[in-house]
């Protein structure tokens, strides 16, 4: 979800990223929706397409785990 937020923020289509980062169309919407976990090379080109730093798209992760903790 936190590629297609920036992703939307920036005005970018998905085929606009697709073909800013080099990776298909449909790659894109499989790791939009969740149903593939990119690799570190593929979060790099990501990441340079929509000009953010790598770290940008996987930081909400560990702002979130505190709170999943506290609920358990």
């Amino acid at each position: 979800m936190q590629i297609r937020r920036l992703r939307e923020g920036r005005g970018f289509s998905l085929e606009e990223l697709a073909e800013r980062s080099g990776l298909s169309f449909r790659g894109l919407i499989y790791i939009e929706h969740g149903q593939r976990n990119p690799g570190v090379l593929t979060l790099l080109d990501v990441a340079t397409a929509l000009g953010v730093e790598p770290g940008d798209l996987v930081n909400h992760i560990a702002r979130e785990e505190p709170d999943r903790r506290a609920s358990q």
